[in-house]
């Protein structure tokens, strides 16, 4: 009876298989389906590679950590190179004791190894190797303070440059001793942190027996490849910051910043500035007070008078009651002068640091400037700044430093051995 109750049960009186036999015979049938298949090709339906086992996407994904910029050649590179996403910026005292030879074995040590980091090789006394291996465009600039140089030159001839000083005091500093002065400077680039700290690691670890850390800067723009190559920084108060300079590599650039004799023929000045934005001050006010205060639409960057960034300014245009479209005051018109020797190349970072009691932020910009000479194009312009610009009203210098910064050397030298060699 219950063969036949079984044999029935699809109403046609023939044996066909019960629902609990279908679903479990599917099953089976499934298994069997797999082993027949093979694990791995069902797991191939994801749209992966059967070759590679990797996504078409994954396989197409461009990496820039390899990316590698040459440490030897006329000049040092992080000057003209397009800036990284991260900065470090080192100034570095040197003990009583350090003469010039001792700054010769320094210089050559630090060389070596810098060389070897900017290729992704570690350095020779590396106890983490594998960090080194992504240098990510990692570039290493030395600069030279007053003392360093006083003491490099005994005995030489070699004259220190006039520039090489203190800049003059102007009254919107609030200099602090935490972020001035040094002897020896350190610059740090790449497109990545973790290298760049590795490599700040490395140096000092070469320099400890010659120096003490005075004091250390870090800084951070849009990370590589989030915008167009080429597309001006903007810093926290959200204002493009840089658009006059020279493109790299052009006669111009050269003739404002390329020094042409002496010990530092091929070499540069820096100037390096601390500046502390009131970014809650800033957000009391409003859009069209900004673009006032800057000279410049916010959204493009284009001067008050063009559509723009790169249009030249039309500091003559007047609104209609006759005020000029470019107030005096901005600091577009403040930075410019009619003497178009009197520019620099600047390289700023934004800075971040951890706010304290009522304030939303403690942030600013590591201003960084390169010229042949400070005396005779950041000094004219700074005082212009000095005198009238409006964002004074919300930027405040908090440090200041100068440097020389010495021609690049040829593989098998050392950075400063037109001066120490």
């Amino acid at each position: 009876m219950s063969g036949d109750r079984a044999g029935q049960a699809d109403g046609t009186g023939r044996g066909g298989p019960s629902r609990r036999q279908l679903l479990f015979g599917g099953a089976v049938a499934g298994i069997g389906a797999v082993a027949a298949i093979g694990v791995d090709a069902l797991t191939q339906s994801d749209g992966t590679d059967s070759n590679t086992g990797a996504r078409p996407d994954e396989a197409e994904e461009a990496l820039h950590g390899a990316g590698t910029i040459a440490f030897y050649g006329v000049h040092q590179s992080g000057i003209e190179t397009p800036p990284q996403a991260h900065t470090t910026l080192l100034a570095l005292d040197l003990r009583p004791e350090v003469d010039r030879d001792a700054l010769r074995r320094l210089m050559t040590v630090l060389s070596d190894d810098a060389a070897r980091l900017t290729q992704g090789v570690e350095a020779l006394a590396d106890s983490e190797p594998e960090l080194a291996h992504v240098p990510a465009r990692l570039t290493v600039t030395f600069g030279f303070g007053p003392e360093l140089v006083r003491r490099g030159s005994t005995g030489t001839g070699a004259a220190p440059p006039t520039w090489l000083r203190p800049l003059p005091a102007f009254t919107v500093d609030r200099l602090e001793e935490a972020w001035s002065g040094g002897d020896l400077l350190v610059q740090i680039g790449a497109d990545d942190a973790l290298t760049v700290a590795h490599a700040q690691r490395m140096l000092l670890k070469d320099a400890r027996t010659f120096t003490t850390v005075r004091w250390v800067q870090t800084g951070f723009r849009r990370a590589h490849g989030s915008e167009k190559s080429g597309t001006t920084m903007r810093n926290l108060f959200g204002q493009v910051d840089g658009t006059a300079n020279p493109a790299p590599t052009t006669p111009d650039f050269a003739e404002l910043v390329w020094i042409t004799d002496g010990w530092l023929a091929g070499g540069t000045s820096m100037v390096v500035r601390r500046i502390s934005m009131d970014l809650d001050r800033w957000d009391r006010l409003d859009r069209g007070g900004r673009e006032q205060s800057t000279g410049r639409f916010l959204a493009t960057g284009a001067p008050l008078t063009g559509t723009a960034e790169h249009d030249e300014p039309d500091f003559a245009a007047t609104t209609a009651i006759g005020f000029p479209v470019i107030p005096e005051f901005s600091h577009l018109r403040r930075a410019r002068s009619e003497d178009t020797s009197q520019r620099i190349v600047r390289r700023g970072y934004n800075y971040d640091d951890v706010p304290t009691g009522e304030q939303v932020s403690s942030s600013g910009l590591l201003f960084v400037a390169f010229q042949a000479d400070v005396d005779a194009q950041y000094v004219p312009l700074q005082r212009r700044l000095d005198e009238l610009d409006l964002l004074n009203e919300w930027t405040t210098p908090i440090g200041s430093a100068v440097f020389a910064i010495p021609p690049g050397c040829a593989e098998g030298g050392f950075v400063g051995d037109t001066l120490l060699a």
